[in-house]
């Protein structure tokens, strides 16, 4: 019987087939994947030394930079499990996500060991800090992936083993980790390859944080898989962008729609040439359906839109390049995934009927950690319940009409408006509060807070905008504050 694939058998396979080829192209450096491979094996080796074995948890809290990719498959290789989490995280977020993952470790830049080293004494668990740059911290990044001496000794890994837990919004608050499997994130590593005839020539334009399911996926591991290329950037504007496209020859970008917006509405775009440019993937939230053949006619380059989801490693449906496109639909299914809809007791609706759209397939997470609670909830009669409203048409074309939870998009992130009134609330001058989306050309919603101010005290929108960045990652912090006398739930 044939040993399934994993993410550790992935990156080796790819390594020892295309050694030579650029794995991660970064500013003026160029890694290939057999100096990918050995840095990867010496930190794998290093955390080994420390202790990090199968089923740990290890925190990586990095921007893009190829830190990144070598840190997440070298916990791989120990049999751990990589908790990747935004780098814009506050200490305050921190101590909730390290303390609910258990993690004994973690590696982050030496501009970020001062938000672990505040809340490191009220961590049981956690040991070890691991730095990027130097600075603060117990070990240096560099000595570890320097390291000759190291020999990894990687464990029997079986397809259900947990290789990823990303942190998702939670309806009351709190994050929850969805437990991805090498399993469900080696299908969606095929995504690119299968479904868009990339090769090994390709070079990916890394935009979205490798820290989102979708950077992740699209970006990383489906370039990893053939042999491609990661240019990696992390820290951009709409002219990096363009040179980078230009000077690298990029060949396909995966990205939210502000992204594209800004790039069609770019004044300067003329000056570069994208003609390497084969394929843009959208996702994240609705690209402006108006906006997509213009996209197409003004680069000559196909804008194909997906939908994911972070419980679903992402990518449950996309409109695929050979098939005839439907204006403002999903797409379609891939790979082995199902998709149906459902009404309110959870039997199935005939097509073009309106109801939550349900996922099944390889995709799909193995549970929240530690929260068998809403695991049952959220995956009951072994279906993955979206919280979206959909239709499904009679030819398999998916369109999103509507939410079922409480929720806003913003630039693609998920943020659930409880957790954001939670840490309003909690400002002394506040009495009560509610966060809603206001619809955005570029970022699809922003977040519009609502302020009910204790009797006799005066804040101004500044103020309360102060106190949620001392809390919150910036993504969630609120645009817009309104003080109003009631609030209509």
């Amino acid at each position: 019987m044939m040993k399934e694939q994993t993410l550790c058998s992935m990156i080796e396979n790819t390594s020892k087939t295309f050694p030579d080829n650029p794995a991660i192209i970064y500013k003026e450096d160029v890694l290939r994947y057999a100096e990918l491979s050995q840095k990867i094996d010496s930190m794998a080796a290093g955390l080994q030394k420390m202790g990090i074995g199968k089923d740990d948890k290890v925190v990586i809290m990095l921007p893009n930079v190829p830190e990144f990719v070598i840190s997440y498959f070298a916990v791989l290789k120990t049999g751990a499990v990589a908790v990747t989490l935004n780098s814009a995280s506050t200490s305050n977020e921190l101590r909730y996500l390290l303390e609910n993952s258990d993690a004994r470790a973690a590696v982050t830049a030496s501009s970020s060991a001062k938000r672990f080293e505040e809340i490191r004494n009220e961590l049981p668990y956690f040991k070890t800090l691991i730095v990027v740059g130097g600075g603060e911290g117990d070990l240096s990044f560099e000595e570890l992936v320097e390291n000759p001496d190291g020999e990894v000794k990687t464990p029997d890994l079986a397809g259900d083993d947990p290789a990823v837990i990303v942190y998702t919004a939670g309806l009351t608050g709190k994050p929850l980790g969805a437990v991805l499997t090498h399993r469900n994130l080696y299908t969606q590593s095929c995504l690119v390859k299968d479904f868009c005839n990339g090769n090994e020539k390709d070079r990916g334009l890394a935009l979205i944080p490798l820290f989102h399911t979708f950077g992740a996926t699209v970006n990383m591991l489906c370039a990893l898989h053939m042999g491609a290329s990661i240019v990696m950037m992390d820290q951009f504007n709409l002219e990096t962008i363009f040179k980078s496209i230009e000077t690298h020859g990029v060949t396909y970008i995966s990205a939210v729609p502000r992204v594209y917006l800004g790039m069609m509405l770019f004044e300067g775009a003329d000056r570069f040439n994208v003609d390497t440019l084969r394929l843009c993937i959208t996702g994240g939230s609705a690209m402006p359906v108006d906006y997509i053949p213009l996209f197409e006619e003004k680069f000559n380059v196909k804008l194909m839109e997906g939908y994911g989801l972070t419980e679903a490693s992402p990518v449950c449906s996309f409109n695929l390049p050979y098939r005839k496109q439907k204006i403002g639909s999903i797409g379609v299914p891939v790979g082995d995934v199902e998709a149906k809809i459902f009404d309110e007791n959870d039997r199935e609706l005939p097509s073009n009927e309106e109801g939550e759209l349900v996922i099944r397939g390889s995709n799909v997470m193995k549970g929240y950690y530690k929260n068998p609670e809403k695991t049952a909830e959220v995956l009951r009669g072994g279906w993955l319940h979206t919280g979206d409203l959909a239709r499904i048409d009679e030819e398999g074309y998916i369109f999103i009409t509507g939410r079922k939870k409480r929720m806003i998009i913003t630039s693609g992130f998920n943020v659930y408006p409880r957790e954001v009134e939670t840490i309003i609330n909690a400002h002394e001058a506040v009495k009560e509060s509610l966060v809603i989306g206001k619809e955005d050309l570029l970022r699809g919603e922003i977040i519009r807070a609502l302020v009910i101010l204790q009797n006799g005290r005066r804040v101004d929108e500044k103020e309360i905008i102060r106190h949620c960045r001392q809390y919150l990652s910036s993504y969630k912090v609120p645009r817009e504050v309104e003080f109003v006398e009631s609030i209509e739930n």
